[in-house]
């Protein structure tokens, strides 16, 4: 099916901080040309952050785009070309004041997070066997961190409370893949 979607052009409109906006013109199997939006995204990392009492480590912090402060798991964009789970790695001690070891950060998912217009790619790993450190907070960061039962969390997805499509996945799939293990 991809073969009978053909990009004719695609033009910036406008380069951003984060992320870039371009204009495509595309031809479609019906042989149709349209203008489609596109954003481009160097991709980001997150990270469940799980302390030995088994709760999970969340982050609070004014977003832009919603005009409001939420609940969400600690990410941030990549470093040009660093790996994934080192900008995972990277972002857990910035923004939760906490540290681990590579070795004790595993892959759990990774999320298109908005298919329709951009690539954005966020690979999320579970960080465990965490060290309190401090917080080293980007100059227009205002985070505030608290841990949460996975019980607490789901109450919180269901109510509306949290509603960032990564944290929801991520939680989501934390609990299927480790708690319904230790139930097997």
């Amino acid at each position: 099916m991809a073969e009978q979607f053909k990009r004719l052009d695609r033009k910036l409109v406008y380069h951003g901080h984060i992320v870039d906006f371009y204009e495509d013109t595309m031809q479609v199997p019906n042989g149709n040309i349209v203008k489609w939006d596109f954003i481009k995204h160097n991709g980001a990392a997150a990270v469940v952050p799980v302390l030995d009492d088994g709760r999970i480590l969340m982050v609070k912090q004014y977003r832009n785009a919603l005009d409001k402060e939420i609940w969400e798991i600690p990410a941030g964009g990549l470093n040009g070309q660093e790996p994934f789970i080192e900008c995972s790695h990277r972002e857990l001690e910035e923004e939760t004041g906490y540290h681990c070891e590579l070795e004790d950060m595993e892959f759990l998912i990774s999320i298109a997070s908005t298919v329709a217009f951009c690539n954005e790619r966020i690979d999320v790993y579970v960080a465990k066997n965490l060290v309190k450190t401090s917080q080293h907070l980007d100059e227009d960061e205002f985070i505030n961190v608290k841990p949460y039962t996975t019980d607490e969390l789901k109450k919180m997805i269901f109510s509306g409370e949290i509603q960032d499509a990564k944290t929801i996945a991520s939680i989501m799939s934390y609990i299927n893949k480790y708690e319904c293990d230790k139930h097997n």
